[in-house]
């Protein structure tokens, strides 16, 4: 068998070393505008920095006075938007090798021409391959923050939140409320109808959560049978009544159907509000420390720490 070492060089290496040379220092230094936007596109995954590029790129050969991107990643809803609209709007579907990625809108107060708009496409083409990355990147960074079981987020996620609102609330001297749900003997659950029956309890659970609360409010998946929401600009008064909304809601899921039989579950609820210079880990054991009162009184209950009025 003849081996090829790997120390051999072909004869005309020296141009060819000098030939990508002279090829990176032109890619480095290119005044061509799209070579400048694949250029720029490929130092960064993150989505909003790319269509930040993107929109800056475009607009110095096509003008408009407004961008706006959206996109579902991971159940996600994902939007960017730059200036102000216009009557007249160019619309994209970016679609690659049969996927979609969003939806990009171009408006400005004339008609765009159809010089224009070949333009734009000829933008978009070069900047669909770093999208789908940067959109890929994103699903896989929520797969990581995703409770694979119920959907919703998990125990990682509810740390970084927690930290990143601790950090909010102190700054704006804002009120966010936190509460813990744990689903009362759910362990009866189990041992009766089986652990795929509990599986079932646990997403509609998460799906009751979800529906119970508004949009800028978000439901964890903490461990177990135990929930997690985040309430921003929610006082304590206001964090125990959507408590008690939630409480009564899981109370009232249609779980019969699951086992042909009556199936009712209950939950007790801690909640604790964030405390001026509190860190997360303090924050949790408060809403901790108040799930474990509402157990002691015989579940069913929510309990507030610090009790209010």
């Amino acid at each position: 068998m003849k081996h090829i070492s790997s120390m051999t060089r072909p004869g005309n290496q020296p141009q060819k070393l000098a030939a990508l040379k002279q090829a990176w220092q032109e890619w480095n230094n290119s005044p061509d505008v799209l070579i400048r936007l694949a250029r720029r596109l490929a130092t960064t995954l993150s989505l909003e920095d790319q269509l930040g590029v993107l929109a800056e790129e475009m607009a110095d050969i096509v003008p408009f006075e407004a961008m706006m991107y959206r996109h579902t990643i991971a159940r996600q809803e994902f939007v960017f938007r730059t200036g102000m609209g216009g009557p007249h709007r160019a619309e994209y579907r970016l679609n690659l090798e049969g996927e979609l990625y969003g939806y990009l809108e171009l408006h400005r107060r004339t008609r765009f021409s159809e010089e224009e708009l070949e333009a734009i496409e000829v933008f978009i083409g070069a900047a669909i391959c770093p999208i789908r990355n940067a959109c890929r990147f994103i699903a896989l960074e929520q797969m990581a923050l995703t409770d694979t079981l119920t959907g919703v987020p998990n125990r990682r996620a509810l740390d970084e939140d927690l930290g990143r609102i601790c950090h909010l609330a102190d700054r704006h001297n804002e009120s966010h409320s936190l509460i813990l749900v744990d689903l009362d003997h759910f362990k009866a659950v189990n041992d009766t109808h089986g652990h795929l029956i509990g599986d079932q309890v646990l997403r509609m659970s998460a799906d009751g959560l979800t529906r119970t609360l508004r949009n800028s409010d978000r439901v964890y998946r903490f461990g177990g049978e135990e929930f997690a929401v985040l309430l921003p600009h929610t006082d304590a008064p206001h964090a125990r009544e959507a408590a008690e909304r939630i409480r009564l809601a899981l109370a009232s899921l249609a779980l019969d159907r699951l086992v042909g039989a009556p199936l009712r579950i209950t939950a007790s609820c801690g909640v604790a509000t964030h405390l001026a210079g509190e860190g997360p880990e303090q924050w949790l054991a408060r809403a901790d420390e108040a799930l474990y009162r509402a157990k002691q009184a015989g579940r069913n209950q929510t309990r507030v720490f610090p009790a209010i009025g």
